[in-house]
């Protein structure tokens, strides 16, 4: 999750509304949330869930406005390995290493208006590399 405006504080408070808005309109779509916030020291996935039959480890990045660019664009190769780090974790301890999974991620724009989400499905593969942005 992220943010760019504001201290820690409000950064870490918007980052978890942006999470909790993520995590219920993922639901609403008839995706099981199973877990949310899991972390390593190498890294951390923002909401583990499963739809259609896949595991998807969701990450989740807010912005106010896009002056900057869109949330999604931070997620670069760096961020989206540690988050395959955590993600291969979560698998191995919850027996989801056998399972599809995929790695998406959740935009979220705040502003005047209603929040803006976007889903981004297959966002990055298992390498990190990009895949629908």
């Amino acid at each position: 999750m992220g943010g760019d405006e504001g201290d820690g504080t409000d950064r870490r408070a918007r980052g978890r509304e942006a999470e909790d808005l993520a995590a219920g309109w993922l639901a609403e779509r008839g995706y099981r949330i199973l877990a949310r916030n899991h972390a390593l020291r190498t890294g951390e996935v923002d909401l583990v869930c499963e739809g259609d039959g896949v595991l998807c480890f969701v990450e989740v990045r807010s912005r106010t406005g896009d002056a900057h660019g869109g949330p999604e664009e931070t997620v670069d190769r760096r961020k989206a390995r540690r988050i395959i780090l955590a993600a291969t974790d979560w698998a191995a301890r919850n027996g989801g290493a056998d399972r599809d999974i995929r790695f998406d991620v959740v935009a979220i724009t705040f502003g005047d208006g209603a929040p803006r989400l976007v889903h981004f499905p297959a966002a990055f593969d298992a390498d990190g590399a990009p895949g629908v942005f």
